[in-house]
């Protein structure tokens, strides 16, 4: 990540890329297994909603050491029994057709990418821009389902995620900060330079998400530009080079019962 781009990702109260994927819930197992040294937990106040809210009798939070199990052992490759009933998706060779960004607005997307990301490779910015764009396209279909849940369900993912979590997932608008967030980016790239974003230099773009970083909260660019900035570290770090970075051993199955080995 070059220089410049880590000063667009990090300030006094901001997560670096590395720090960001290491709070998620599986850091301890990602370390457990590849050697990361995790640089913090989850935050106090994570840490405190977590035990003030108790799950319900007989349910478990998941054990480190099982997934650490899990993905140390999850490396190896496996062929497909033969009859197997899982459906193996090939990768498809087909160019990727945006589901929600015009193909106009998907080009600044991947442009945009590109400039947060820094020094990484043009696939791995190309499948964070991808990642985007499928967020923003089931953002109203999982709005609608996190605001269907039965009572008892809402109750459990409470306490399971959180209340603010849940309530997040039932009110946030994703969909609508990025709508209104990259016709502001354009009129504003029209503004101050007299081209759109994809005609500026790279210097310029670098300059264009720095004035949108340092906008007022309530702009819809400064909105975009922290949607987007949330979504390039998730994006980058569930492609195929990001998990690369992490040395993360997961995306396997067992082709064998991974327990006790005696026969009988």
């Amino acid at each position: 990540m070059s220089d410049d781009s880590k000063r667009l990702f990090h300030s006094a109260d901001e997560l670096t890329r590395r720090q960001w994927i290491l709070q998620l819930g599986e850091f301890v197992a990602l370390a457990g297994v590849s050697g990361l040294v995790p640089e913090m937990g989850a935050s106090p106040a994570q840490a405190a909603e977590a035990k003030a809210v108790a799950l319900p009798p007989g349910l478990y939070g998941p054990s480190p050491d099982h997934l650490t199990h899990a993905l140390s052992s999850g490396g190896k490759n496996w062929t497909p029994p033969e009859g197997s009933e899982t459906e193996y998706a090939p990768p498809s060779s087909l160019p990727y057709q945006p589901q929600y960004f015009s193909p106009e607005d998907f080009r600044i997307v991947v442009g945009l990418m590109e400039v947060l990301l820094g020094k990484v490779g043009p696939a791995a910015s190309a499948q964070a821009a991808q990642w985007f764009d499928l967020c923003l396209f089931s953002a109203p279909a999982l709005r609608a389902a996190a605001q269907q849940l039965d009572p008892m369900h809402r109750a459990l993912a409470s306490a399971f995620f959180g209340e603010s979590a849940v309530r997040e997932s039932e009110t946030a608008h994703p969909d609508a900060v990025a709508r209104v967030g990259i016709r502001a980016l354009r009129d504003l790239s029209s503004r101050l330079y007299g081209r759109d974003f994809l005609q500026l230099a790279e210097a310029e773009q670098f300059e264009l998400l720095r004035t949108t970083a340092k906008a007022e909260p309530e702009t819809s660019v400064h909105k975009f530009f922290e949607l987007m900035r949330t979504e390039a570290i998730r994006g980058y770090y569930t492609s195929a080079e990001g998990l690369e970075e992490l040395e993360y051993r997961g995306n396997a199955y067992y082709g064998q019962c991974p327990g006790c080995e005696t026969k009988r």
